[in-house]
């Protein structure tokens, strides 16, 4: 009886998040039918990077300044080498993602021993020095940018010209990068993470090093950031100063922080949120930025969870796991 009992809210909770999986895979299939495609790519690129920070932020409790370099140094990277080295989409987006993981090595060796405020003020230091020496490389031609970056097929089979079949290219890649972060959350290590961010001392004292695991987190966040920043550069032919300056670092936790820190799709859902304010706001006399911080101050008194971590909390216990609950929690 106890293990019928036990084994009946686990099926729900399977069945819930098969549901979900594909409401969102047919979502994701039909939505270029009734919205522009470009908009929808933008939405995913930045969606994939912010969910990639909340690793960082959410489940490893560091609240980084730096991630623009990773973001804006691959989509220049993936820029020359699609223009001027001539290589293809898929070794294009690899390079990109290798010289994010690279840089958020040797960011995350240097950074990872401070905590708190002194680790945010190191990543924006770091990601301010990364900024000047991409405005004086001759590569990225300072203020103009690398434009007319072409689309190349992937694998010499798929074209990427359409936007319609470099949306679903997109989506694929989104899912990959989406995958990757589930395994991360829901293994070991991801719990180690989560026992580090909640009383890193006792961990220490449990035998746990601290400083490998906060550093492989930032390198696995650095390079998933890396490949959004990558992915952006085929949805739009251009990469610029813009991508690689702190403001994109602030404006990538924004989003985090109103889809709410440490659950799955809340950066998604932010990420949504303000680019939809931004694309469809833009034409007002009201400055944009106004907006989003209208959108801010909402979701502070009222969605202090961010909305998607309020949605949790009202959930029915029988819906979600532990760690889920937990995480709702301590929000």
């Amino acid at each position: 009886m106890v293990s019928a009992s036990l084994s009946l809210p686990l099926q729900r909770r399977r069945n819930l998040n098969i549901i979900l999986l594909l409401a969102g895979l047919a979502l994701l299939a039909v939505a270029p039918l009734f919205l522009y495609p470009v908009f929808l790519m933008k939405l995913l690129c930045f969606g994939l990077f912010a969910s990639a920070l909340n690793l960082v932020l959410g489940y490893g409790g560091m609240v980084a300044f730096g991630h623009a370099t990773f973001f804006g140094g691959a989509a220049y990277v993936t820029a020359h080498a699609l223009k001027e080295w001539g290589f293809g989409a898929g070794s294009g987006l690899l390079i990109g993602v290798a010289f994010a993981l690279v840089t958020g090595f040797l960011m995350g060796i240097i950074a990872i021993r401070r905590q708190g405020f002194y680790f945010a003020m190191t990543t924006l230091a770091l990601s301010q020095m990364a900024y000047f020496a991409f405005f004086q490389a001759p590569f990225t031609h300072a203020e103009d940018g690398i434009q007319r970056v072409p689309r190349p097929d992937f694998l010499g089979l798929v074209s990427l010209a359409d936007n319609m079949s470099l949306y679903y290219f997109v989506v694929a890649v989104f899912l990959i990068g989406m995958a990757v972060i589930w395994r991360v959350i829901h293994s070991p290590f991801g719990a180690s993470l989560t026992a580090i961010r909640e009383n890193e001392q006792r961990a220490l004292s449990l035998g746990y090093h601290t400083n490998r695991y906060k550093l492989t987190v930032f390198v696995i966040s650095a390079a998933l950031s890396g490949l959004a920043g990558s992915l952006k550069v085929l949805v739009f032919p251009i990469a610029t100063l813009t991508d690689v300056a702190w403001q994109m670092s602030g404006e990538v936790i924004l989003m985090t922080l109103l889809g709410g820190v440490g659950t799955f799709l809340g950066p998604v859902i932010g990420a949504a949120l303000v680019l939809t304010i931004q694309n469809y706001m833009a034409s007002t006399a009201v400055p944009v930025t106004i907006f989003i911080g209208l959108a801010f101050i909402i979701c502070v008194m009222l969605f202090r969870k961010g909305i998607v971590g309020e949605i949790i909390a009202v959930l029915p216990s029988s819906w979600l796991n532990g760690s889920e609950r937990q995480k709702a929690g301590h929000q």
